[in-house]
């Protein structure tokens, strides 16, 4: 196990002065485009102060979560999906505890922010509290143990394009003479490595092993008192209260500077409400802001395929059911992907308020919340690996690593991006 630590960069604030990039048709289609379908969220609407926005999305059952990966720390891509995802509109962007990551997810809101007016989303961090957490590790292996004709099908299944490997040639002393011989070098990026665990079976000589480790929780506690980061989100299996335990009261009146804290977890069937009660009793007493638990279904899975979502969907069944939960908004995630929202509806539970008797349709939008009504019982979506590989595309492309230097890849990239967000902002079509 490792501990992970990074140093922690000095406060990012908004530069009213950042470089924007130079007019264009395309720069100019991306302005619109944001305006018609920004025009059409409910927070336009909202008489909210912008800093709310993101919470009254949970209460009407709209919010969007970008999780960058939790392992992810490839900066440069994580600024332009943050700048992307900005402008489609999510109200959450969640990234790896670490400064330099923090950093570009600041960096590509502000700069979507100097592009067109749309709301600041919320800046999450992801910590954990057990290294058997799999959102937790990095895959590695040692490439000159690999044989030279090895397929490589580990490189072929990496969703992340994490694993990069090159035969070389070399020559080696034989009674014959000089015989060449292919070799491999490369293996693991490891800041693009999310720890999905693909490569692992798949690896024909099992030379993959996974890395685990925990955040360094001083570290983890300078970075919840940026003015920039407004919400933590811990990942436990619910098993071990006294690891979570642990972890929480290490971060002490750090917490306090949060506007949000989430808590990520699998489903434990009937034992999971259990978990969740025994997990807000550690925190209730010192909780100062919202809570939200995270129903994690398939973890990094949305990317492979419809079905994937399946499993998140049935956690949401049986905790929206539950009427003995403890307080705070539900939000999918793992497995989640383009067919999230469709599925929240033929169960009765998109932007519903309460369990149907009979649902043909789903529920029907709303714009505005009544004083003192409930939140909806499912408060949003957290789009992870799917989010990513729609706009993956558009980013391997990039000539340099800003993508609004490339107008023409970002309105492509933002119409992707804006096809998975606009069905949860009601009242988007699709692009």
């Amino acid at each position: 196990m490792l501990l992970l630590s990074s140093p922690v960069a000095s406060i990012t604030p908004v530069n009213p002065r950042r470089r924007r990039p130079p007019p264009s048709p395309s720069l100019d289609a991306v302005r619109r485009l944001v305006d018609s379908t920004t025009s059409k969220n409910p927070a336009a609407v909202s008489s909210s102060p912008a800093s709310e926005h993101p919470i009254q999305a949970l209460r009407r059952g709209d919010w969007v979560k970008l999780i960058c990966g939790a392992s992810f720390e490839d900066a440069a891509d994580v600024r332009n999906l943050s700048l992307l995802y900005a402008l489609a509109g999510v109200d959450c962007i969640d990234c790896a505890a670490d400064a330099s990551v923090v950093n570009a997810v600041v960096e590509g809101v502000e700069m979507a922010m100097s592009i067109a007016p749309v709301p600041r989303p919320w800046v999450m961090i992801s910590i954990n509290d057990d290294q058997a957490d799999v959102h937790f590790r990095k895959a590695e292996f040692d490439p000159e143990d690999c044989p030279p004709d090895c397929s490589r099908p580990c490189e072929r299944v990496c969703p992340a394009n994490a694993i990069s490997l090159e035969r070389l040639s070399v020559k080696d002393e034989s009674p014959d003479g000089l015989i060449p011989r292919g070799v491999l070098q490369g293996g693991v990026i490891t800041e693009r490595c999310y720890g999905c665990g693909r490569c692992f079976p798949v690896c024909p000589y099992d030379k993959i092993r996974a890395m685990t480790y925990i955040r360094d929780v001083a570290a983890t506690s300078e970075l919840l008192k940026r003015d920039d980061v407004d919400a933590v989100e811990i990942h436990t299996s619910g098993r071990h209260p006294d690891l979570f335990r642990e972890l929480w009261n290490s971060l002490g009146d750090s917490l306090n500077h949060m506007k949000l804290i989430a808590i990520s977890l699998p489903n434990s069937g009937e034992s999971t409400v259990s978990a969740m009660d025994n997990l807000y009793l550690i925190i209730k007493e010192n909780l100062r802001c919202h809570n939200l638990w995270q129903l994690d279904g398939r973890p990094m899975s949305g990317d492979i395929g419809r079905g994937t979502t399946k499993e998140t969907i049935d956690f949401a069944v049986h905790l929206a059911a539950a009427q003995d939960r403890p307080p705070g908004f539900l939000q999918l995630a793992g497995g989640t992907n383009a067919h999230t929202v469709d599925c929240l509806k033929k169960v009765g539970l998109f932007q519903a308020w309460s369990i149907p008797d009979q649902t043909k349709d789903g529920a029907s939008c709303s714009t505005a919340i009544m004083p003192g009504a409930p939140p909806a019982l499912i408060g949003g979506v957290a789009f992870g690996g799917y989010a990513r590989k729609i706009v993956g595309r558009v980013l391997s492309e990039l000539k340099s690593g800003q993508i609004e230097d490339h107008p023409e890849q970002l309105l492509v990239g933002l119409r992707e991006a804006l096809n998975l967000v606009g069905p949860m902002k009601c009242g988007r079509p699709t692009i």
